[in-house]
């Protein structure tokens, strides 16, 4: 079994790396809206319905945006089939409109990117180093896909 070395993985998003967390305040534009975060945005496109849009545009933090989302929306009947090409969408935006964020990404070189969490989440992350990591390999993908255009001068 390949390991790799702790150095080499950021398995945190929090304290200096907080930036990669969906909770970080950066505008995120979702279907003409714009949202405080990207978890605002996406917890936006798990509904069809506007006025649930502007109520989660409007809702203070991430944290709360995200409970509303799981308690209180009508959720889109085609989510499962959508919900990792738009997280692919917003991290990509996110990374991309914001040139600090973008210069932080790229700073993370090539390490591995596991958002290890405590509160259950497996898909779109770990508990206790098992999971699908979801939203990690979206991260390094999207750190590449921006590398790759700087090299093909096609700079975003």
């Amino acid at each position: 079994m390949f390991l790799i070395d702790e150095d080499e993985k950021i398995t945190s998003f929090r304290d200096e790396y907080s930036f990669l967390s969906n909770f970080h305040p950066c505008e995120i534009v979702f279907e003409g809206m714009t949202f405080p975060t990207l978890e605002h945005a996406y917890v936006a496109a798990k509904t069809l319905d506007k006025k649930q849009r502007e109520i989660i545009r409007g809702i203070k933090t991430p944290g709360q945006a995200k409970r509303f989302g799981r308690d209180k929306i009508t959720l889109r009947s085609d989510w499962e089939d959508v919900k990792v090409s738009i997280m692919r969408d917003l991290v990509y935006q996110k990374f991309t409109k914001h040139e600090i964020l973008k210069q932080k990404l790229l700073n993370t070189g090539d390490k591995l990117l596991v958002e290890g969490n405590h509160h259950g989440d497996t898909f779109w992350g770990t508990v206790d180093g098992k999971g699908k990591n979801q939203l990690g390999v979206i991260l390094m993908n999207v750190r590449d896909k921006i590398r790759d255009e700087y090299i093909s001068g096609h700079g975003v």
